[in-house]
Formats: structure tokens, sequence, C-alpha cells
């Protein structure tokens, strides 16, 4: 079994679920009493936040790829950024590091293609809905990405920030974004992609007719993949 890095903390309210979903997965496919081989780094998330905010990516891009150099020296074979936004700086996180980082867009777009879904509606935060380094990741690899209006995208940015990412799960804000949704299907998404770490926590499978993407499930299910 290879040993997977993980740079969590961003937030570590949707860190959890990526350890939980990797040790699942792993007891599922080999039984007994196996686990997942995790290092895992977690940084200080009001550092990163600070650096979206003002637009500080560089700063942000090198206290990441201090994190994966850590985790390289440490022994992990391959490296996962538990976040969606900071994909961002993927590239600058790859040059800084010889161990691959497995970039959630790629895995993400492999599961649309093979459930036969091109028509993807996109939440996320403000970072990722309006800048295209992670839409046109998708768009390179056959998928339409469908986006929200700007009001939505501030609303969505809102439940993010000021709620998922601290913790708070509102059965109001469920209400708002299975809402924005719904306008996302009615523009032809036939799929949804939950391109936030954090909005797995609020919205499921369940709760919504189109096929629902969670990033988190999907990157965790990936480093399994690869760990095995």
């Amino acid at each position: 079994m290879k040993t997977i890095g993980l740079i969590g903390g961003m937030s570590w309210e949707s860190t959890i679920p990526y350890y939980k979903i990797i040790n699942e997965e792993i007891k599922t496919k080999l039984g007994g009493f196996h686990s997942a081989k995790i290092i895992l780094y977690s940084v200080d998330f009001d550092e990163i936040e600070k650096c979206q905010s003002c637009g500080n990516w560089e700063k942000s891009a090198f206290i990441l790829g201090e994190a994966a150099k850590k985790l390289e020296m440490s022994g992990a074979d391959f490296i996962l950024v538990c976040t969606n936004t900071m994909h961002k700086v993927y590239m600058q996180i790859q040059s800084m590091i010889k161990i691959p980082v497995i970039h959630i867009a790629d895995a993400t777009a492999s599961e649309l293609k093979k459930r036969k879904t091109f028509n993807a509606g996109l939440l996320g935060t403000k970072y990722t809905l309006t800048q295209d380094f992670y839409k046109q990741r998708l768009i390179e690899q056959g998928i339409n990405v469908i986006v929200p209006d700007e009001e939505d995208i501030e609303q969505i940015n809102n439940i993010i920030f000021h709620e998922l990412c601290i913790g708070k799960i509102e059965e109001c804000s469920k209400k708002k974004m299975l809402e924005i949704m719904m306008r996302l299907k009615n523009k032809g998404a036939d799929g949804i992609i939950l391109g936030c770490t954090e909005i797995g926590l609020l919205v499921k499978q369940n709760d919504f007719e189109l096929p629902i993407f969670d990033t988190t499930e999907i990157h965790a299910k990936r480093a399994v993949e690869l760990a095995l």
C-alpha cells in the first residue's frame, strides 16, 4: 500500500471526511483491520483565507508548497490538496516537489465522463466560479461547465465561508443551495459538481434529482485507487 499525503485544514471541517472516506474505502477493499497509510499536514486556514481575500496567491502557493515538501520528506508517495479553491496554485505546488499532486478536477472529470455527464452545473467559492483555473481544467476534458449567476455566486460564497467553514449547518442555507441547483438544472445541467469540499456537508444525493458529484468523495476514492 502506498502512503497518501494530505494537505488539509482548508477548512478542517472538510478534511475530516477525507480521512474517513479513505479509511472506509481501504477497509471495504482489503477487509480485516486494514486502514490507510496517511500523512496529514493541516494548515492554519486563517492564513490561507487572508491570502485569498487580498489576492496574494503567491504567498499561499509558498505555504502549501512547503507543506507538500514536508509530506514528501516524510514518505508520502503522492499528495492530495484537500480543497478545490487552492488548486489555483496547483502548478506552483507541483513544481516544488517530485511526487505527484493529484488534481481534484481531473478526478472529478473522470467520474463525470464515466457516468456520461457532460453538462455540469458547478458550485463553489467565488474564486472557483469566476476564475478559469478550475473550470478550464474540466472544459479541456470535454465537460461543459454551467455556473450560477452573480447573485447566486455571492450567496454560495457566503454560505461556505460564514457557515460551513466554521461548522454551521443551516437548514435555510440548504434550501437556498437546492434552489440554486434547480436554476442550474433549468440552464441545462445534467449533473451538479459540489466544487467546494465543504458543500458536501450541506447537500447530499438524496436531496436532489440530478446526479451529484461530491468532489471530496471523488478525490478521496481516487487516492485509494492510487494507494492500492
